[in-house]
C-alpha cells in the first residue's frame, strides 16, 4: 500500500526526521489560509498523487497553468493560485501512463535553500531478503536516469538483520554521498530513524528524493516516498487509515474485496489462474505465442463458486480485453467448483471476447463435462502450451 507525500512526511516528523513545515490542501478555498499558516519567502506547490515524476509532468487542462506538479511561489496569494490551479487537473508522468491520475489534494510546504541534491532509499532486496539501503549523489528528479546511464554513482548494501542498523551503516552512506564534519552525524541519526520506521512500520520502501544539503548546511528530506506490505496492514490500523482508494486501480479495488490476487496489466489477454507460480507461467507462455496478458490473476486455492464469479467479472470489465484464458490445475482448489464458477459469471455477465479454459487435476472430468453441457461457446484445452496457442489465435484472429 502506498502513501501520499505529505502523509510520509508526517510519519518522518513524528519519527524526528528533518522536514519541511506544510500543509495539506483538500478544497480550493482552503489554499490561502493553509499558505498564510506557513513562513515565507517562499512556498512550494505539490500535487499529491502515487506517482513520480511529478516535477516534469503536464497537466492535461489548459487551465491548469504552466509547469508540472511541483511549483514554487513567492507570496500567499500566488500559493494558493498555483493550487487552486492543480486541484481536480489531471497530471500525467512518466508512471502515469497517458491517462495521468486527476489531483485531489495539494500539499503546500515552506521553500528551502538548496545547497546540494542526494538520494537515499531503503528496501527489501528480494535477492538477500535483507533491508538494502541506496544512495547516490545524484539525487533529484534525474535519479532514472542516473541508474540507467551511470549506474556506478549508486551505492547500496543490505543490513544484516542478526544485528540491524549499526553506526557504521551511517558512516558508509555519509561518506557516499561526501558529507562531512556535523553532518555525518545528521546522516547517522537520519539512517537509523529510517530504519527504524521501515522495521517497525512493515514498510516494503522508503525513498527519500531529494535528501538536500541546505543553504544552512543542514540535511532535510525535501521529498518522501513510502509503501507498506499489505499482508501486514493488519498490525497497523494507523498505516492502514492512510490508504486514499481513489487512487488505486478500481478492478484492483474490487478485487481486494473478494479476497483475490489481482493486478491490472497492458495487455489484451485476460488470464484466471489458481497459484501464483501457475499465474507467472500463463503470462510467460502468452508471452511466448506473440500476444499480452492483461491481468495477473490468482484465485487461490480455496476459491468459491462466488469467488470465481467475481474474478471473472473483473476481468470482463477491462475494456482492453479480446480474449479470456482460464488455466486451473485442481489440487485444493476443485475444477468443478471453476467451472461452476465460470459458467454462472458468463450467464450473468455475459461473454463478447474468446474464452479458452483448460482444466487439470481434481474432479477434472466432472468441471470439463459442465462446461460441455452449459451450452456456452468455450474452446477447450489439452494443455497450457495448446491454450495460449488458441487464445492467442482467438484474439489475432
Amino acid at each position: 500500500m502506498n502513501i501520499h507525500e505529505y502523509q510520509a512526511k508526517a510519519l518522518l516528523r513524528s519519527y524526528g526526521a528533518p522536514v519541511s513545515d506544510g500543509r495539506v490542501v483538500l478544497r480550493a478555498e482552503e489554499a490561502k489560509t493553509a499558505a498564510g499558516q506557513l513562513d515565507g519567502p517562499l512556498w512550494v506547490v505539490k500535487a499529491q498523487i502515487h506517482a513520480g515524476g511529478r516535477g516534469k509532468g503536464k497537466f492535461k487542462e489548459a487551465d491548469a497553468g504552466d509547469g508540472g506538479g511541483v511549483r514554487l511561489a513567492r507570496s500567499v496569494e500566488e500559493a494558493a493560485d498555483e493550487a487552486r490551479r492543480m486541484l481536480g487537473r489531471t497530471l500525467v508522468t512518466k508512471q502515469t501512463g497517458p491517462a495521468g491520475k486527476q489531483v485531489g489534494r495539494v500539499y503546500i510546504e515552506e521553500g528551502s535553500g538548496i545547497e546540494r541534491e542526494l538520494y537515499l532509499a531503503l528496501l527489501v532486496d528480494r535477492a538477500t531478503s535483507r533491508i538494502s539501503f541506496v544512495c547516490s549523489t545524484e539525487g533529484g528528479m534525474d535519479i532514472e536516469e542516473v541508474a540507467a546511464s551511470t549506474p556506478d554513482r549508486i551505492l547500496s548494501f543490505s543490513v544484516d538483520p542478526a544485528t540491524g542498523y549499526q553506526p557504521f551503516h551511517g558512516r558508509r552512506i555519509a561518506f557516499a554521498l561526501g558529507l562531512e564534519g556535523p553532518q555525518v552525524k545528521q546522516c547517522i541519526q537520519l539512517t537509523d530513524t529510517l530504519y527504524r520506521l521501515f522495521v517497525e512500520k512493515d514498510a516494503e520502501m522508503i525513498e527519500i528524493n531529494p535528501l538536500i544539503v541546505t543553504d544552512k548546511g543542514d540535511l532535510k528530506c525535501l521529498d518522501a516516498k513510502m509503501g507498506f506490505d499489505g499482508n501486514a496492514l493488519y498490525r497497523h490500523p494507523d498505516i492502514a487509515e492512510l490508504r486514499d482508494t481513489s487512487e488505486e486501480d478500481p478492478k484492483e479495488l474490487e478485487a481486494s474485496k473478494y479476497d483475490l490476487n489481482y493486478i491490472a496489466l497492458d495487455g489484451e489477454i485476460g488470464c484466471m489462474v489458481n497459484g501464483a507460480g501457475l499465474a507467472m507461467a500463463t503470462m510467460d507462455i502468452i508471452k511466448l505465442y506473440g500476444a499480452s496478458p492483461a491481468n495477473f490473476l490468482d484465485v487461490g486455492g480455496g476459491a468459491t463458486r462466488e469467488k470465481v464469479t467475481e474474478a471473472f467479472k473483473i476481468i470482463t470489465s477491462d475494456p482492453n480485453v479480446k480474449g479470456i484464458l482460464v488455466n486451473i490445475f485442481g489440487g485444493i482448489m476443485r475444477c468443478d467448483v471453476i467451472a461452476e464458477g465460470v459458467v454462472a459469471a458468463v450467464r450473468e455477465v455475459g461473454l463478447k471476447v474468446p474464452l479458452v479454459v483448460r482444466l487439470e487435476g481434481t474432479n477434472v472430468e466432472k468441471g470439463k463435462e459442465i462446461i460441455e453441457n452449459s451450452g456456452l461457446n468455450v474452446i477447450a484445452a489439452d494443455d497450457l502450451a495448446d491454450a495460449a496457442r488458441k487464445i492467442v489465435k482467438a484474439v489475432k484472429g
